[in-house]
């Protein structure tokens, strides 16, 4: 297949919007009514192309249309396309005017209540117009969709290494260790070492035993040789469990940039308790083929900043 015979010359973007507009549509009928263009100009471009690769895109049904094979492959080919003219527009904007534009970002509940909020004000600082869209992923169970169907620009979170995906960039900030917290004005606070056996009967607030982040902490007990303690709180919501050992009356065990930001927040006190040497990396994931917009690598630049800050 010659470039310029079938691409350069004879495939126009407004063609490649035309396949888009049809395969969401269904129907040729309704993808011209959405276009506000004539039903005649659809079929005929979508029977051009046709031609032009000499592949068929669209198998014809009683129902409409429905996209084949080929189809598939020239719409991810457009998608990318009009993703990347995307991308390239958002830079030329950001070039006329670095301090706006959009940025969204995908993470799992837990970045929010540690490192987010300090990237953020740091970005917003220096750039006050940038608008941060922050989407929910939860990068634990490898919700990577919001990347993937690039609704987002990058994910942040925390991940198990080796990181295995191979369309996706694993970009490691920092590696965390958990730390046993108390409220600031817990009687625990004032002790200079305490053992996980010294805190055993009080009352913690922990994930479920069974989840993911709750049996990582129940082996934290078992290699002191501690049974885990039935948590008087079970809960994954990270706000909860900072809101209540705040109060004073419960302890629990947290990643450590969650206590260390949160403390200035919520009134935590990371306790000086020796934790096991487990350590979990935080992440930013970015699509492999994806130029990043200037914003995301400017969100980069300040979250690797505040990354050095947890090992100082």
């Amino acid at each position: 297949m010659e470039w310029s015979d079938r691409i350069g010359r004879r495939i126009r973007l407004r063609d490649l919007h035309i396949v888009m507009a049809v395969a969401e549509a269904g129907s040729m009928a309704k993808a011209a009514q959405r276009l506000a263009i004539s039903h005649p100009v659809v079929s005929k471009t979508i029977s051009d192309l046709e031609q032009t690769i000499k592949v068929k895109l669209f198998d014809r049904t009683a129902q409409g249309v429905e996209l084949t094979d080929y189809g598939q492959a020239l719409l991810k080919c457009g998608v990318n396309v009009f993703e990347e003219m995307r991308q390239g527009l958002k830079q030329i904007e950001f070039l006329t005017d670095p301090t706006s534009g959009e940025l969204a970002i995908g993470c799992p509940e837990i970045m929010n209540a540690s490192i987010i909020p300090a990237i953020s004000e740091r970005l917003l600082q220096q750039y006050p117009r940038v608008q941060l869209r922050v989407v929910h992923a939860d990068m634990g169970l490898a919700q990577y969709g919001p990347l993937r169907e690039r609704k987002v620009e990058l994910l942040i979170g925390r991940l198990q290494e080796p990181f295995i995906e191979e369309d996706l960039i694993f970009q490691p900030l920092t590696e965390e260790p958990f730390v046993t917290v108390a409220g600031a004005n817990s009687q625990w606070t004032r002790r200079r070492r305490i053992d996980l056996a010294d805190l055993i009967e009080e009352s913690w607030v922990l994930p479920p035993h069974d989840s993911t982040p709750g049996s990582l902490i129940s082996g934290f007990f078992a290699a002191s040789g501690l049974r885990p303690p039935r948590p008087a709180v079970a809960t994954l919501s990270v706000q909860l469990t900072t809101t209540l050992i705040a109060t004073g009356r419960f302890v629990g065990i947290l990643p450590n940039s969650v206590a260390r930001f949160g403390s200035r927040r919520t009134g935590l006190k990371i306790l000086p308790v020796k934790m096991p040497a487990t350590r979990y990396a935080i992440a930013i994931l970015t699509l492999k083929n994806r130029t990043p917009n200037p914003l995301a690598r400017l969100f980069i630049e300040h979250a690797k900043e505040i990354a050095k800050s947890l090992t100082t």
